[in-house]
Order: C-alpha cells, then sequence, then structure tokens
C-alpha cells in the first residue's frame, strides 16, 4: 500500500464529494501555513517519482514587495511558499493573514503569486477547474482578486480555468477514505 498527501486526498475528496465532482481534469490547491496542491487528470490523481510539489513553482516577485523580504521558504526563498503561504504572510507582515485588513497591500501581492501558480498550472496541466482552498483563501475579496489577476496574466492566450473554493469543510478527510475504499475494494 502506498502513503498519499493530504492535498491529494483532498483533492480526491472534492472530486467524489464535492466541488469537482463531475471534473475529470482538476487541481486542488492549498493556502495555509504552506501551499500544496493536488491535480486530477483524466480523473485520476497525479503521482510520479513523488508527490507533486506545486507549492515550489517559481513566481515573479511583485514590484511593490517590501524590500527586504526574500521569502520564508528555507529551501528556495522566493518560491511560490516563500511568498504566498500564510508563514509568509506572517513573517512580511508582522501578523496573521486573519489580521490584516481587506485593502492591504498584501491582498495585491497575495492575488499576483496565486494568480502566477493559476496561470502555470493552467499552461502545463489543462485543468477545466482550479480549487484554491486553506486558511489564507478565507481572506475577504481574495478569491475575486486571484481570478482576475490569473485572466490578467493568460491575457487570452488560453481559456481561463473556473477558479473556485472547495465545497467540502474536510476534503482530506473524505478523501482519504475514498483512499481506503479504492485499496479494500
Amino acid at each position: 500500500m502506498d502513503l498519499d498527501t493530504d492535498v491529494n486526498g483532498a483533492a480526491l475528496g472534492e472530486l467524489v464529494a464535492g466541488a469537482a465532482q463531475g471534473c475529470s481534469d482538476f487541481v486542488y490547491l492549498t493556502v495555509g501555513t504552506g501551499i500544496g496542491g493536488g491535480a486530477v487528470t483524466g480523473g485520476r490523481v497525479v503521482r510520479g517519482a513523488m508527490h507533486p510539489e506545486m507549492g515550489h513553482v517559481t513566481v515573479m516577485r511583485h514590484p511593490a514587495e517590501p524590500s527586504g523580504f526574500e521569502g520564508c521558504c528555507p529551501f528556495h526563498r522566493g518560491c511560490l511558499e516563500g511568498l504566498a503561504s500564510g508563514e509568509a504572510l506572517r513573517e512580511r507582515w508582522g501578523c496573521a493573514a486573519e489580521d490584516l485588513p481587506p485593502g492591504h497591500l498584501a491582498w495585491e501581492l497575495e492575488a499576483f503569486y496565486l494568480a502566477q501558480a493559476c496561470r502555470t498550472l493552467a499552461c502545463i496541466l489543462s485543468p477545466r477547474l482550479i480549487l484554491l482552498g486553506g486558511g489564507v483563501m478565507a481572506a475577504a475579496g481574495l478569491l475575486e482578486k486571484t481570478r482576475a489577476e490569473t485572466a490578467r496574466l493568460l491575457n487570452g492566450y488560453i481559456d481561463t480555468p473556473t477558479i473556485e473554493q472547495p465545497a467540502l469543510e474536510f476534503p482530506g478527510l473524505i478523501g482519504a477514505m475514498e483512499m481506503a475504499r479504492r485499496i479494500v475494494l
């Protein structure tokens, strides 16, 4: 029996009982303390030599990024996780994401970094749907800003995938149960 990641479980949970029901090609990206992703293509969770590390893709720095903040990822500094995770928000601004007001510059930067990830995923995996979950995504207006910025970055080159929040409160739990069911059956 192979072990899997929590975010692959979350993607599978959304596939069988959540926002991705009936969608055979989508990505689940969780934006919390860190950033992780699970992809489903042709109705199957993507696995390879290892699990996909979507949080560690390279992103361009926003021009308004405060000088001196290089990112918090101990491996890559300024990767997506290093610039857009909850930990990055805390290190850059000195407080938790939930304590930042809606009009704060943090949300412009956050949408810019997440939109780059969405653009990259759209170009590489061609998903019909991208689900953005995790605690950071609870910020008012962040989903809408990310959608708009993704469309701007894609610039009409390809259709912008639908970008939504997950439907399930605990998609990883449902996905883990589905993984176990598939092993037993």
